[in-house]
């Protein structure tokens, strides 16, 4: 498999999966606070460690021996490497490699490793945003708890560099509702609630922002609130029209009865996207609402 289509792949996958296999088990209709319910706390439970090897040997399956090949050999360096500048160019290197093939479980790992030894605010957010996109991709429920916790860790790191920055709050915010479905607790007391005000306040100062809303929209869309869903994912597709949240935008109008709107939605996310089985897919929606 070559790399674009490796990125093809992960980009159907994750529209057509994280909807349906990322649930955000404490949002409900509940009481609500500027347009979202409420979460409900989940109780704590024992977080299953999981490190870079074995988050890399399952990418590795994933992307074949071809493209493994020079990740393999990157990685006995960085055993055999003895000097500290020499180990921090080579994280940097697997950080890239494992990005170039679009696997951002691993990429996260050596992207925090690179922050820890330099502790600068771009290296943490870069490590934080891997992190939480590799949450999302995975329906591993044994990693799903290391990915969110570490999310946590890095992007509070980079509020304490920069407090003021709307992606560093933004990633936080979501870690923090993602947290829910892992049924983990943070130590130091943020919670999906706290999450949800976050991404709020994020919007508040830049009504526009793109990954705010976009996680306001799916959050919406978990609680049952599919007419503010819809208005989250049409301020982020009047900035740049993309696949995943004609997507989302779709499949709300589906829920509100809006078979003309979402038949719409899904001709756009499809003419977005040119794998055959996404097609297939979409055609199949497209054919029960006309039904």
């Amino acid at each position: 498999m070559h790399k674009k289509q490796i990125v093809v792949v992960a980009i159907v996958f994750a529209v057509m999966t994280c909807l349906f296999f990322m649930p955000v088990k404490g949002l409900i209709k509940a009481k609500e606070d500027a347009g979202h319910s409420k979460p409900a706390a989940a109780p704590s439970k024992p977080v299953t460690t999981v490190d870079v090897t074995m988050v890399s040997s399952a990418s590795k399956i994933l992307i074949g021996p071809a493209l493994s090949a020079q990740i393999n050999d990157t990685e006995a360096r960085l055993k055999k490497a003895m000097d500290e500048s020499d180990k921090l160019s080579l994280e940097k290197k697997l950080a890239k490699l494992w990005d170039d093939v679009n696997q951002p479980g691993p990429a996260a790992f050596y992207y925090q490793a690179v922050a820890e030894k330099e502790n600068k605010f771009d290296e943490w957010v870069n490590a934080g945003s891997h992190f939480n996109d590799a949450y999302k991709r995975t329906q591993d429920t044994a990693a799903q708890p290391t990915f969110v916790i570490n999310a946590i860790a890095s992007y509070k790191n980079a509020v304490k560099l920069n407090s003021a920055d709307l992606d560093a709050k933004t990633g936080l915010g979501i870690a923090y509702v993602n947290q829910t479905s892992s049924g983990i607790t943070d130590p130091d007391g943020g919670s999906p609630m706290q999450g949800i005000m976050l991404l709020l306040d994020v919007v508040k100062q830049d009504p526009k922002n793109h990954n705010a809303n976009l996680s306001l929209g799916l959050f919406a869309m978990k609680s049952g609130q599919y007419e503010k869903a819809v208005a989250r994912f049409k301020t982020v597709i009047a900035q740049k029209a993309e696949a995943e949240p004609y997507f989302y935008l779709a499949e709300s109008y589906k829920q509100l009865g809006q078979k003309k709107e979402a038949i719409d939605a899904y001709e756009k996310c499809k003419e977005m996207m040119s794998d055959p089985q996404f097609t297939q897919q979409i055609d199949q929606y497209i054919k029960e609402l006309k039904n």
